[in-house]
């Protein structure tokens, strides 16, 4: 690259060649860019940083470095579980929020109930859960506290919120959302908040492009209804709608293959071949597309994905600037049909 050199400068400096790159200083561009949770009074970069990788398929160093790149692009929200590695993936971001002095900035969002130590959301493990997770990370509080019916025998929701009010007002966590929960049980939660249990305000549902019916019928009903921020996890379906699998025998070879071949039929054939055609038009990934698509949807403020590299970020992150057309949505919409 030509370089001017130190003669060319009166002052000695060494002076940039005009061509040459634009030094980024300061926070990304992304630092700028929030929606607000619902009516918890957070505001979240619209794309949620996942945990799931972190201790499990990469280790404290490599996560770090994804954790790094994500908080690069102005990202401010991380998501982690109590099962996610046996806890591991809360040690490592408690870890990497310390070191970088940036807990005040990230709104962390905790699901619990799926550690074997304390599964379900009866009273007594849900609190123990809450204060493991805590502990691990090493906060004081959660910021979004997602309570995940799934895997165990679930308590009357009435019991598991009067917990989770308990929590609230203890200052452990400061806002509620669910995981795993039917339109009933939300239905049946919207009531006993008016009688001052704690509302829900987010509710996390596997909910992507290979799966766009999740979010349908008397589900979305009640979540636009209610007003719930919905935040979907899953977006890439374990990578497929990256692009990277291409068939079933790709699949299986993925980290979670049994799963994903299920999946992988001549819908996801179409589906992927409408995803390279719009990537070729947009000059977009396709993980980003996956993330675009998720964010036009109605009621979703910020998709949960997953990286277990710096360059998955930078897809992902894509999407949160990229709008695609009706005719695009539209192309979609046919292929999964």
């Amino acid at each position: 690259m030509w370089s001017w050199s130190k003669a060319a400068a009166p002052s000695g400096e060494t002076i940039a060649h005009p061509s040459a790159p634009i030094p980024v200083l300061g926070p990304g561009v992304g630092a700028g860019v929030r929606e607000p949770l619902g009516e918890t009074g957070l505001e979240v970069f619209p794309l949620m940083l996942g945990g799931g990788e972190f201790g499990w398929t990469i280790d404290q160093r490599a996560s770090e470095a994804v954790l790094d790149r994500y908080l690069e692009h102005g990202g401010n929200a991380l998501h982690t579980a109590d099962r996610f590695a046996a806890g591991r993936s809360e040690h490592i971001i408690g870890r990497w929020m310390r070191s970088r002095r940036v807990r005040d900035d990230m709104v962390l969002a905790v699901r619990v109930g799926g550690h074997p130590d304390h599964p379900g959301l009866g009273s007594v493990d849900l609190v123990r859960a809450v204060e493991s997770s805590l502990a691990r990370i090493g906060t004081d509080h959660i910021d979004l506290l997602y309570l995940d019916a799934t895997g165990y025998d679930a308590p009357p929701i009435e019991e598991a919120l009067a917990t989770a009010e308990w929590l609230v007002e203890s200052g452990k966590a400061r806002a509620i959302g669910v995981f795993g929960f039917t339109p009933e049980q939300l239905v049946e939660a919207r009531i006993l908040a008016s009688a001052g249990y704690p509302r829900i305000e987010a509710i996390d549902v596997a909910f992507n492009l290979l799966r766009p019916r999740v979010l349908e019928g008397d589900l979305r009903l009640v979540v636009s209804a209610q007003g719930i921020a919905v935040t979907p996890s899953h977006p890439l379906e374990h990578g497929f709608l990256s692009g990277k699998h291409r068939s079933r025998a790709e699949a299986a070879r993925s980290a979670r293959g049994a799963q994903l071949a299920e999946r992988i039929n001549r819908r996801g054939g179409r589906l992927l071949k409408a995803m390279d055609e719009i990537s070729a038009e947009l000059g977009a990934p396709h993980a980003a597309i996956a993330i675009a698509w998720l964010r036009a949807q109605r009621g979703v403020v910020a998709p949960i994905a997953n990286a277990f590299d710096p360059a998955h970020v930078d897809e992902l992150v894509q999407g949160v600037g990229l709008a695609l057309s009706r005719a695009h949505v539209a192309e979609l919409a046919r292929a999964t049909a």
